[in-house]
């Protein structure tokens, strides 16, 4: 099988195609990335429902939450992390954790609070580390066209 990128103007092609695509791996704009923070965020609990019922944060961020019961004792738990908190009315509880890992975690009630118990549920979304994505799609592009580069210099 002879390659398809031979010869000086194979090589040119490959090189130039290479950059772009780094150049475009690394400098793209993301608008949803954004640098790790510390994040403060109070959760409520109520009759069988957590407010806000969705939580997000980024890959990274030192998350601090500070929940509330507003009826009944109930808890907090984040499955995929060590987080477990419980609260009664008018008492709250506080717990700091690093969201070290990216994806969709459900978030349960821990206390049996009444018969729609097992309904109480929400979510904490925590959006991938973006520059790690970066890296890892550049040194690929970057080997691509090297593997491309040496495989058309073959005779």
């Amino acid at each position: 099988m002879r390659p398809a990128f031979r010869g000086r103007r194979g090589k040119q092609w490959i090189a130039a195609s290479s950059l772009l695509l780094l150049l475009a791996a690394i400098f793209f704009p993301l608008p949803w990335s954004a640098p790790a923070q510390a994040r403060t965020i109070d959760v409520n609990a109520r009759e069988f429902a957590f407010e806000p019922a969705t939580l997000e944060v980024h890959q990274g961020d030192t998350v601090t939450i500070h929940f509330e019961s507003l009826d009944a004792e109930h808890g907090l738990f984040i499955d995929g992390y060590d987080v477990d908190l419980h609260a009664e009315p008018g008492k709250s509880a506080q717990v700091t954790f690093a969201a070290d890992k990216a994806g969709q975690f459900k978030i349960r009630c821990s206390v049996s609070c009444g018969v729609l118990h097992p309904f109480m549920i929400g979510e904490m979304q925590v959006d991938p580390d973006w520059p790690l994505v970066r890296a890892v799609a550049a040194t690929l592009i970057v080997t691509v066209g090297a593997v491309a580069f040496f495989w058309g210099n073959e005779s």
